[in-house]
């Protein structure tokens, strides 16, 4: 791996189904403590790295409102199933050695520490792995849309959005053979193609911090670190 990674400080975004692995439902430890060696060695060539966990392995917010249920509530419980994700990555970094520390958008000081811009710039310059819980905080927002708002708050150089495939595709490839992989677009060519990259909200605040998406497998262990060095498969969506 190159000793000169090309971000200094980036923003990984994993969704809950990723830690999930093969199972129905909840948490592989054995998934999660991959990623964790794939961040951790992400932070020995010197990267700082924030990550956002999402908490569909758990539950899912529109879930409720599906069925008739109040979405608000719905996402808070969104929200817990984040923090627990968070908790479960965090334990699989310290194994690691990697002094990390978990920061949440809702208040639960017994469990973790509240969100600040100031505390995640404190972590990040005192060399912790910031994972940061709770999406926003509100209701309505995604955990995309809290990767994209953590980014540009960290001032993060790009985010890494890890998913179940390569990159991105005109349709999903998994279902459509004919599918074609994008090696780079634009901000304005993912919102205008509706592309299923990040939701809009996200992909805007991208746009407007000019902050890079790059998008790649989060199954492919090292997959990370190769971008990171400059090599690897993944799509970039950038300003132009």
């Amino acid at each position: 791996m190159s000793a000169k990674p090309l971000f200094k400080r980036v923003l990984l975004k994993a969704s809950g189904e990723a830690l999930m692995g093969s199972q129905g439902f909840g948490i592989d430890v054995a998934v999660a403590d991959r990623i964790a060696g794939d961040i951790a060695e992400a932070r020995r060539i010197g990267v700082e790295v924030g990550v956002v966990v999402g908490g569909g392995n758990i539950f899912r917010g529109v879930a409720v409102a599906s069925k008739g249920g109040d979405r608000v509530t719905g996402d808070h419980m969104g929200m817990l199933a984040t923090v627990i994700n968070a908790l479960a990555l965090a334990t699989s970094l310290r194994k690691l050695d990697i002094d990390t520390v978990v920061l949440s958008a809702i208040a639960m000081p017994e469990i973790c520490e509240s969100f600040s811009q100031r505390a995640a710039l404190h972590h990040l310059a005192q060399g912790r792995v910031v994972i940061f819980a709770g999406g926003t905080g509100n209701p309505f927002f995604t955990t995309d849309s809290a990767a994209a708002l953590r980014a540009a708050e960290i001032g993060a150089q790009a985010i890494f959005k890890g998913t179940q495939v390569d990159g991105i595709y005109s349709a999903d490839p998994k279902k459509d053979p004919a599918a074609t992989r994008f090696d780079s677009l634009t901000h304005d060519e993912v919102l205008q193609k509706g592309l299923a990259v990040m939701d809009v909200a996200a992909v805007a605040l991208a746009r407007e911090n000019h902050i890079p998406i790059i998008v790649f497998s989060i199954h492919e262990k090292g997959g990370f670190g190769e971008i990171l060095s400059g090599a690897g498969r993944m799509t970039i969506v950038t300003d132009n």
